[in-house]
């Protein structure tokens, strides 16, 4: 089944133009909001914790905003699977670029929060800086895995890691001068997290991108990619200042912070059917998803 699904991704992006695929997407999002009532649910508890003050009425609004954001993005995708480089940049622009250039060749991290364009946009980052490093979580369904590692790879010889590697071999790749494209903002459980607020709820966060740019000295540039006007556009911030400190939980409250104001720019196209705050500080509380 999943080689037929597969089969039917490379066919349309085969035939389909990037504004046909965005529009086959976003009626692909109406679909599976309609059907994934399960993920539908997460979607809207995030958003009812995150944004208590819009009406039932409008979280319902940007919870179907979101899913033709995620369609779209899911069958756009497929131009960084199969397309040729021109077809990704085509699909893809980079701006800021005078933030990242006095930091090439020099410990840098790109810290890349989960839009729904963060694999469009890195593989796009990747075919530009390769070689790169990143950390990657293994999809349970071995041809999908298989794909998106490709596509991490498939431009320029970048160096991809499991997290069940451990970080020793990214430490290492980075000092040897290789830009880290970093994925910290998810909720992966209690170890080597602390609990500090997202959007005022205390959630689980790895305390990583302190501790690796303390390990390594390196400068951390904020990477943002985001739809507009037709186009995944991956935006490089300035680096920040002052960081890491000699407070690793402050420095894990400064990314949350951050990541709060880019997703405010644009909360359609966070990736929020992932259980954000899964963890508890206190296990007796129950989950924040049960119904």
């Amino acid at each position: 089944m999943t080689r037929l699904w597969i089969g039917l991704l490379r066919l349309l992006h085969a035939t389909l133009p990037n504004a046909g695929l965005a529009r086959l997407g976003e009626l692909l999002g109406n679909l599976l909001h309609g059907l994934a009532r399960e993920r539908r649910q997460v979607v809207l508890t995030n958003l009812r914790l995150c944004f208590p003050e819009l009406s039932a009425a409008e979280r319902a609004a940007l919870c179907r905003a979101h899913f033709r954001a995620l369609g779209r993005a899911t069958l756009l995708e497929t131009v960084s699977w199969w397309g040729d480089r021109a077809e990704v940049e085509a699909l893809t622009r980079l701006e800021g670029l005078e933030h990242v250039r006095p930091h090439l060749g020099k410990p840098l991290i790109w810290l890349a929060p989960h839009f729904v364009g963060l694999n469009v946009g890195g593989v796009r980052v990747t075919a530009e800086f390769a070689p790169i490093v990143s950390l990657y979580a293994r999809i349970k369904n071995p041809h999908f895995d298989r794909l998106m590692l490709h596509a991490r790879t498939r431009f320029g010889d970048s160096e991809m890691y499991s997290r069940n590697d451990g970080i020793k071999p990214v430490i290492r790749a980075i000092r040897k001068g290789l830009p880290f494209y970093y994925l910290p903002d998810m909720d992966y459980g209690a170890r080597d997290a602390v609990f500090v607020p997202f959007f005022g709820v205390p959630a689980a966060t790895i305390t990583g991108l302190s501790r690796i740019a303390k390990a390594t000295g390196a400068a951390v540039v904020p990477c943002i990619t985001r739809w507009q006007d037709g186009h995944f556009v991956t935006r490089f911030h300035p680096a920040w200042e002052d960081f890491p400190s000699d407070d690793a939980v402050a420095d894990t409250r400064r990314m949350n912070a951050y990541i709060e104001e880019r997703i405010r720019e644009m909360p359609e196209q966070y990736f929020w059917p992932h259980k954000r705050f899964k963890t508890r500080p206190d296990d007796n509380k129950g989950s924040l998803y049960e119904h």
